[in-house]
């Protein structure tokens, strides 16, 4: 039979449609699923309202089709990146791996994803003017901070910002930590109730808010029970700088009355060098000599070589709070301040003599 002959003028008629891997949107799925193509979109957006069999029925298409939702056009389309911009300064310090692990799996369950930028000191101003440019939801900055400046500049642009076992009182910035106070007292009556008479003390950043608190909470704690702080040097939360700064306070005093019979530390990153140099480059026992007290219980702190005597930061709280206030800020699209304070507990092991 012969083919009819097309009018004359007329286009052909437009090839079949073919499918594959590599083209397949998600008006595709939609199709298959039989469902709209914003139920496709919803069923790829974690924490977006879709029954559960028409979710099913989408993934089900798309993984016949072989779809992978497309994070860029959603970004665009969303104005969301769905990225978290976390900003530290001091990945040595044990207690924040643990942090950054535990921050991201949390975040993850709610479809964020963590973007890790780490600067070489405590000012982070210009990271953070970096960072800008990949256009993150939210930012988390952890033993960092900024100039007044720049957080209202950050809040104009209604990014939220939540400032990780620091305080601040610039601008429209929410803070989240332990109560280093309450801790550093503990920490203080402790000692003097264990029979300490020359307390030292081993600071981390002179200008950190955490190392402020908990010196200030150890000062009152000793007042309280007629006791002063009697020596102090400065780690700055390095582990080789804390070394030196042992040394400092005990290299000269091996044989006199007014060597520190306790030590506090204010980190246990810190505390770990202390210990070390204690016992190795002084020949000093611990706890028989000198009692110490470090401050996170990172879970080296637990190690048979240290069983360090802590007072425990509670990450887990710590990061809940972090991400509510980051998620209903970004719910709300308005950028607020708020503050939430974790409290701390002191954790016995043999690094330092107990009360009687």
């Amino acid at each position: 039979m012969m083919a009819s002959p097309r009018t004359p003028g007329a286009l052909p008629p437009p090839p079949a449609r073919t499918v594959t891997r590599t083209n397949v949107t998600s008006i595709d799925v939609a199709r298959l699923a039989d469902v709209s193509q914003s139920a496709v979109s919803r069923s790829f957006t974690p924490g977006a309202s879709v029954a559960p069999k028409t979710r099913a029925r989408v993934l089900e298409a798309a993984r016949k089709l072989g779809y992978r939702p497309n994070a860029i056009a959603s970004t665009l389309s969303t104005r969301r990146s769905r990225m978290i911009a976390v900003v530290l300064s001091n990945l040595q310090n044990q207690f924040y791996p643990v942090v950054i692990e535990t921050l991201s799996q949390r975040l993850q369950k709610d479809g964020y994803h963590v973007l890790l930028f780490v600067t070489q000191t405590e000012d982070a101003d210009e990271l953070l003017v970096e960072l800008l440019r990949y256009q993150v939801d939210g930012i988390v900055m952890a033993s960092t901070q900024l100039s007044s400046s720049l957080a209202q500049q950050i809040a104009d642009a209604r990014i939220p910002v939540v400032m990780f076992n620091r305080t601040s009182n610039k601008g429209r910035i929410s803070t989240v930590s332990s109560d280093n106070l309450g801790g550093g007292r503990a920490v203080a009556h402790f000692l003097a109730d264990g029979g300490h008479q020359r307390v030292a003390y081993i600071a981390g950043a002179e200008d950190s808010s955490t190392n402020h608190d908990r010196e200030e909470g150890l000062r009152a704690g000793l007042a309280e029970r007629g006791l002063r702080v009697v020596a102090r040097a400065v780690g700055d939360y390095e582990f080789e700088r804390a070394a030196l700064a042992t040394q400092e306070l005990f290299g000269s005093l091996l044989t006199s009355r007014e060597r520190p019979d306790a030590l506090f530390v204010a980190s246990d990153h810190m505390a770990f060098a202390a210990i070390d140099t204690l016992r190795g480059a002084l020949g000093l026992r611990v706890p028989e000599d000198v009692s110490v007290v470090g401050f996170d219980n990172v879970p080296q702190a637990d190690w048979g070589a240290y069983r360090l005597t802590t007072v425990q930061q509670d990450a887990v709280p710590m990061i809940e709070a972090t991400v509510q206030m980051l998620l209903q800020q970004l719910e709300d699209d308005a950028v607020t301040r708020d503050h939430v304070v974790v409290p701390t507990q002191l954790v016995l092991r043999s690094s330092a003599r107990l009360p009687k």
